[in-house]
């Protein structure tokens, strides 16, 4: 028996646009997800939301159409530490996907090591609140201890406002730490304030990427151009060249006022960074030294 949607719940856009800017070749789509298909993968019990079906052959359908040639799926929180969907995403693609785990903090080297070799290259430590119940530290830093020998990195999801009480435990991790979504700026606030100088302070001190992705989550301003983040986004693509990632999102779970067309997502890359090079480090580069090391894109 399949869940019913969280009411209100937006799906993605089933014809988006095709984009003005061309990638480079061998961009990657540094964050995406997959949910279900929940006939063959049931979401969570202890889930936040219930979202519509997005399976893989649908984000690598949206990868084509937009000229991406590789995904990195980034475990979804409505599939609880339950892998499975993910997993069967990037053994699907032939290579051209890498994926983003969740775990618990009992799991064995025999799973972890089970993990990477299907593909698995970091996991997901999530500290927004509306969609976890507890983030507790200790078991994080157990999960940390245990895949560093892996070469796998840690990714940061929480808000802008709780990087004060968070900033010293992500200090201790042992391993890289790959930021979402511009650390959720405030971007009401100057770009200029003390908030976001200090996210760009932690990024400095620390092994930090950080994702210049989802303006649809971030925006006042809203689309098309989602103005109000560029600066936010530029000024990460300025500090850190070498270490920024780009991604979609797709399928932008828990989105309450509107979805954005994945073509439109695309011509906003050339806002943020604004020169051949920068565009190439940001889509190319950079994903490939983090997840496909050694390879050429």
């Amino acid at each position: 028996m399949t869940a019913a949607k969280t009411p209100g719940w937006l799906d993605w856009c089933a014809e988006p646009s095709t984009p003005d800017f061309r990638l480079p070749p061998g961009a990657v789509d540094a964050h995406c997800h997959v949910f279900g298909p929940q006939a063959e993968f049931p979401f969570a019990p202890e889930r936040k939301y219930t979202p519509c079906d997005a399976g893989k052959d649908r984000l690598f359908a949206l990868r084509d159409h937009l000229g991406v040639s590789r995904n990195v799926v980034v475990q979804a929180t409505c599939h609880g530490a339950d892998n499975s969907a993910m997993v069967d995403a990037v053994r699907a693609s032939g290579g051209r996907a890498r994926g983003v785990a969740t775990v618990r903090p009992d799991v064995g080297q025999a799973e972890l090591r089970e993990l990477h070799a299907a593909g698995v290259r970091g996991v997901r430590f999530n500290f927004v609140k509306r969609l976890v119940d507890t983030a507790p530290h200790d078991d994080l830093a157990a999960i940390a201890k245990k895949i560093a020998p892996l070469g796998w990195h840690v990714v940061l999801y929480f808000e802008a406002a709780d990087l004060p009480e968070l900033e010293g435990f992500f200090g201790t991790l042992p391993v890289p730490l790959v930021i979402d979504h511009l650390g959720r700026p405030d971007v009401t606030k100057s770009v200029g304030g003390p908030e976001f100088g200090r996210f760009l302070e932690f990024a400095a001190r620390h092994d930090v990427w950080v994702k210049v992705s989802c303006p649809e989550r971030l925006t006042v301003t809203g689309p098309p151009a989602y103005a109000d983040v560029v600066p936010f986004a530029r000024r990460v693509v300025a500090a850190f060249p070498d270490r920024v990632l780009w991604g979609t999102d797709w399928p932008h779970p828990n989105l309450k006022h509107h979805m954005p067309d994945d073509g439109l997502l695309v011509d906003h890359v050339p806002r943020i960074a604004d020169t051949p090079e920068a565009q190439r480090k940001l889509l190319v580069d950079n994903p490939m030294r983090l997840y496909w090391p050694g390879e050429t894109a």
